[in-house]
């Protein structure tokens, strides 16, 4: 068992050596292992005096990990209080703690914090900016500087938590990305009519008699129902094979074309 506990900020220091080399030493036989071991390197040398201790904790952390570099935080916390309690006996359940947290916590990260977070941002400071506000660039940046802290917090609760983040941590995640998928959905729906701009001057004439097909109908439907029935072409053609981003990009401005050429399309007074 290892005596030499770690100081507050010797814990700090490998947090943000694990937050700043995530992404460094990639390979595709140990992925991100080396950024592990770079990480941690400085805190275990404190906790393991013995230098062939030391040389057995660095290979272990030398295996096979891979894991959304946000959500690592959670794990590296939990087993750097493993090495600290128990010391090079911990080895083998501190390999197998992260090799069946690296799957779950990754598939958690990759919806939040790489599709969901951004979507919900993206689309709020991106409708900002189309509305010529600044702020939406400031909310994109404090984004960023809020997952410092949050990388931070997550840091923080595994390592006090140690083992027992395989029990109470997962129905928490589980229920928190439902919480956000369903928000992430609402914001994504309420911008479409107003950040998507289809509108068709057409209007139909009998005698004295005109309807415009724009206000008269597709309006009466449902408001913003063309540019909706755009984003579900657009949703319905990016699960098919054969349509990359580029060519319904592509297809969008030929559509846009041909529809202003023939006055199909335009511009809404």
């Amino acid at each position: 068992m290892s005596n030499n506990k770690l100081t507050v900020k010797e814990r700090k220091n490998m947090f943000r050596r694990w937050i700043f080399s995530a992404g460094l030493g990639y390979n595709y036989e140990s992925q991100q292992a080396p950024s592990v071991a770079f990480s941690m390197r400085k805190a275990l040398r404190k906790i393991y005096s013995n230098d062939d201790e030391y040389i057995d904790a660095m290979d272990n952390h030398y295996k096979y990990f891979n894991v959304t570099p946000q959500m690592g935080n959670v794990i590296l916390g939990a087993t750097l209080a493993m090495e600290e309690k128990d010391g090079i006996e911990a080895k083998d359940a501190v390999q197998s703690l992260k090799t069946s947290l690296m799957g779950p916590l990754s598939g958690v990260g990759d919806s939040v914090f790489w599709i969901l977070i951004p979507t919900i941002m993206g689309s709020i400071a991106g409708y900002m900016a189309l509305q010529k506000n600044a702020v939406g660039a400031v909310l994109w940046m404090l984004m960023y500087i809020a997952f410092y802290w949050l990388k931070m917090w997550l840091f923080n609760l595994g390592y006090e938590s140690g083992t027992k983040l395989i029990t109470t941590l997962g129905e928490k995640i589980n229920v928190f990305t439902d919480a956000i998928s369903i928000m992430g959905l609402m914001v994504v729906g309420s911008l479409v009519p107003a950040v998507v701009k289809v509108y068709t001057p057409l209007r139909f004439a009998t005698g004295k008699v005109s309807l415009s097909l724009q206000k008269g109908i597709f309006d009466k439907i449902m408001p913003g129902l063309l540019p909706v029935c755009l984003a579900l072409l657009v949703y319905w053609l990016l699960g098919k094979k054969s349509w990359t981003p580029t060519r319904i990009i592509l297809l969008i401005i030929l559509i846009c074309l041909i529809g202003a050429a023939t006055g199909i399309l335009g511009i809404a007074a």
